[in-house]
């Protein structure tokens, strides 16, 4: 995969994609990634900004060195050109999923008040949030993006399960991970983990996640379709929940 970032702060990148998993990913060369200075593609003075028409507070980005970037990165493929911005649609491991089959990815850090709309309209493909919440600029929130669809490239975690079994993978929470020493300061590790039975231990794992997600994100379990045995398993947390209470 080859991913390009469009960003009027490159150096904010350098820590990022050369430590961890971004680096290994690159040493395996399952993704190219690469960032260009917006500013460079600015026809007066390296101005990529103006005062919107109309009025109003700060500053917008011109559509102009926006155009001239991405037009400069795309070759015979045609890549998903990727807004960061508070509106867009929020961030999910499914969308991670999706851009994951991608071989092409342009990534466009606002700052300032926003873009002009020209840009939305007839230039980005995708527009996506991380969140119901305001950074400075879209850098952040493009290394989370990167950072969670670099993961699930083939080759890139040394355990191919690692990034199925991950929270949201599965639609729900992940189940409790424990490892030695079996008793820490009089805490032991559930017996059901060290008793070398593999069928309990995927039982107990299932009911833990199932748990985990009725009490912390319930919501999720509004989206996934339940097996029998599954929705069994809510009935009887719920049950005991509320004979709890």
């Amino acid at each position: 995969m080859n991913i390009n970032v469009i960003s009027l702060f490159p150096p904010m990148f350098e820590g990022v994609f050369n430590q961890s998993i971004m680096k290994k990913a690159q040493d395996k060369n399952a993704v190219k990634l690469n960032v260009v200075d917006l500013r460079e593609f600015a026809d007066n003075k390296r101005q990529v900004d103006d005062y919107p028409f109309g009025g109003g507070a700060g500053m917008v980005l011109k559509p102009e060195p926006m155009f001239n970037a991405v037009e400069s990165l795309v070759t015979d493929k045609k890549p998903r050109v990727i807004l960061m911005c508070p509106q867009g649609e929020r961030f999910t491991q499914k969308k991670a999923e999706e851009l994951a089959q991608e071989e092409e990815l342009i990534f466009i850090c606002g700052h300032y008040e926003g873009y002009d709309e020209r840009i939305r309209e007839h230039l980005v493909t995708d527009e996506i949030s991380i969140g119901d919440f305001v950074l400075t600029g879209g850098e952040l929130a493009a290394m989370t993006v990167i950072d969670s669809v670099v993961r699930l490239l083939p080759g890139v975690l040394g355990n191919a399960d690692s990034s199925i079994k991950d929270s949201f993978s599965t639609g729900m929470l992940e189940h409790p991970q424990y490892t030695r020493p079996a008793d820490f300061r009089g805490w032991q590790v559930p017996a059901v983990l060290t008793s070398g039975n593999h069928g309990k231990v995927d039982q107990w794992r299932e009911e833990q996640a199932l748990k985990r997600t009725l009490e912390r994100r319930p919501d999720l379990l509004e989206h996934i379709q339940l097996t029998k045995q599954q929705q069994k398993i809510i009935d009887s947390l719920k049950n005991t929940s509320n004979n709890q209470e």
